[in-house]
């Protein structure tokens, strides 16, 4: 059974459709990523998945029990408010002393549960942001343009971690994206979505779609297709015990015109 299955998933806000015709599944320990231009429904897909918002047609099926943890693309933090990481992480209700401190070491920043909040580094704050999602230890980790913010190194440093992540829990991660370039090295299966799922498939196969050619460019394609060859493959970055392809769709390609 998959973690986590959309079909005909449709949401609409202010009576304009946002989503329509949603087919999706999820399952462990697959990372997937959304990407679309601005306004195609990532974030509201998210929001749809932890009921933030309610479909207005099809299903949402949960496996029974699912835990997810959630990394919004920002939070606001009053600058005059004193608060360190720890007091930060047990809000709204506290957690036991191990599970912040494993939180802390599986984010990637064991030594600053003392510090203060507002005295973070704007990637601190997003691994401070993923150790909050993970303090339940989820079954899906959703972020929704998690590293927004972040520079070149910061991303590709945040990305590594979630790939630990990953290995560690055996968790499923579906993550918004708009660094196409490190998604492509990032993920299992990449979903193409402009209001409805135009593509979706093994990185390869999405850079290679007309859909994806047609939302991004051909010149976008052909330049991640060529990164793809000559630097997803160097042994620093391959995961060590990577996931076979999983039946929710990396072998394959799915377009929808």
């Amino acid at each position: 059974m998959p973690l986590l299955s959309l079909n005909d998933l449709h949401v609409a806000l202010g009576g304009r459709t946002v989503l329509e015709g949603i087919d999706l599944r999820l399952d462990r320990g697959e990372i997937v990523t959304l990407v679309g231009p601005n306004g195609s429904g990532k974030s509201t897909l998210l929001r749809a998945i932890i009921g933030a918002v309610q479909p207005t047609r099809g299903q949402l099926v949960r496996q029974p029990g699912l835990t997810i943890g959630y990394v919004p693309q920002r939070l606001a933090i009053d600058a005059t408010l004193p608060m360190t990481v720890t007091r930060f992480l047990n809000l709204p209700r506290r957690h036991p002393k191990q599970a912040v401190r494993q939180a802390l070491e599986q984010a990637g920043v064991p030594g600053l549960s003392r510090q203060q909040v507002t005295d973070l580094s704007g990637g601190q704050f997003q691994r401070i942001l993923l150790a909050r999602a993970l303090l339940e230890q989820p079954d899906l980790l959703l972020l929704d343009e998690a590293t927004q913010g972040l520079d070149h190194r910061g991303t590709a440093d945040f990305y590594r971690q979630i790939e630990s992540v990953r290995r560690e829990l055996g968790c499923a991660v579906l993550m918004v994206s708009h660094e196409l370039h490190v998604v492509m090295r990032a993920s299992d299966r990449v979903v193409c979505l402009n209001r409805h799922v135009c593509c979706q498939g093994t990185p390869e196969r999405v850079i290679s779609s007309p859909a994806y050619r047609e939302l991004f460019g051909a010149d976008t394609a052909d330049t991640l297709a060529f990164y793809r060859h000559h630097h997803d493959h160097s042994h620093h970055d391959a995961p060590a015990n990577p996931p076979a392809p999983s039946a929710a769709g990396a072998s394959h390609l799915e377009a929808t015109p």
